[in-house]
């Protein structure tokens, strides 16, 4: 493991320390309170599940895979059901191969989700990450309702070294979106991050907004790989969710990114949103510098949550006879 990715770990495991106090030491309690595994032991299992964040369809998905491996492998005791249950947690995550296919191609993300959650910041962010990878970036900025947001995305780009074009405010997000497409184009552009406002309040405006820049594109440059990436904040749980359902009714989204998952004891929701949505988790931030976002890897985030130690893992999947 890289030297980022592990400090990156370690963060994660710290910033999940209220939401491991919320779930795991109910399910901790769940599997030693329970001499025998029956119905009781799997609705207390359930409940605090739910109350974790993790959600109803998530949670019934789980249940339900634990209970055809405990029949399947005759499994008495519920202290030897705890991996399963961890095991099928991390099941629930899974990203698909197909997910980050837009660093290999030409595309362009359009990223939207409500004011305070970090959108702009992830855009910066994002762009720091695919410039490292070697690719030429350029950042829209179509935020031009919010006085600050064109000043700190302007920052951003100056930090991860990035061209962008708009950020006047009051000017027309649709014909900043039509310049920087225009741009990308003529430039040989890799990746167009487009940093979009966030009124949800004002719903009809913000949709109609957003439909106009699909158009543009759609026109200007129908063969671009296409994202709608929506940044949720951990720490709002299940409000995220809402808020994910309302974007998802305008722009099918592709992808989320969860952001301040650190200090949050609702970081549940990262299973949640997944399996109620459809829609992948692919980037988990967990603080301010460049090198706190980072794509989401399941089995991380399930270690991190659980306290499983990486190398520990890794040793017992190879060598589980050295005890």
């Amino acid at each position: 493991m890289g030297e980022e990715k592990k400090g990156f770990f370690t963060r994660l495991k710290e910033g999940l320390t209220k939401t491991r106090n919320n779930i795991v030491r109910g399910i901790d309690s769940v599997f030693s309170g329970f001499s025998s595994i029956d119905d009781d032991f799997y609705e207390e299992l359930e409940e605090i599940l739910i109350m974790g964040d993790i959600g109803v369809n998530a949670t019934a998905s789980i249940i339900e895979r634990l209970k055809e491996q405990v029949r399947e492998r005759h499994i008495k005791e519920p202290a030897d059901c705890k991996q399963l249950l961890v095991d099928s947690i991390r099941e629930q995550m899974r990203v698909d191969e197909t997910a980050y296919d837009f660093e290999h191609r030409q595309s362009i993300i359009m990223v939207i989700g409500v004011n305070g959650v970090g959108k702009t910041t992830s855009v910066g962010k994002l762009a720091g990450k695919l410039k490292a990878q070697g690719n030429k970036v350029l950042i829209a900025a179509a935020d031009t309702f919010r006085a600050a947001a064109g000043e700190q995305l302007a920052e951003w780009a100056r930090r991860a070294d990035v061209p962008m074009i708009g950020g006047t405010e009051g000017a027309d997000p649709a014909s900043v979106v039509y310049d920087a497409v225009s741009a990308a184009k003529a430039r040989g552009v890799d990746v167009l991050l487009i940093d979009t406002a966030g009124r949800l309040h004002n719903k009809k405006n913000l949709m109609e907004e957003l439909r106009k820049m699909n158009r543009i594109i759609d026109a200007q440059f129908p063969d671009a790989h296409r994202e709608n990436l929506i940044v949720l904040d951990g720490t709002t749980g299940q409000n995220a969710l809402v808020q994910a359902r309302e974007f998802g009714d305008v722009a099918r989204l592709t992808g989320i990114v969860l952001t301040k998952m650190d200090g949050t004891a609702k970081g549940g929701i990262a299973v949640a949103i997944q399996s109620e949505l459809n829609v992948p988790v692919k980037y988990i931030g967990v603080g301010e510098s460049m090198d706190d976002l980072q794509k989401f890897d399941p089995d991380e985030f399930v270690n991190a949550l659980f306290d499983v130690n990486m190398e520990e893992e890794q040793d017992g999947r190879t060598n589980v006879d050295a005890e």
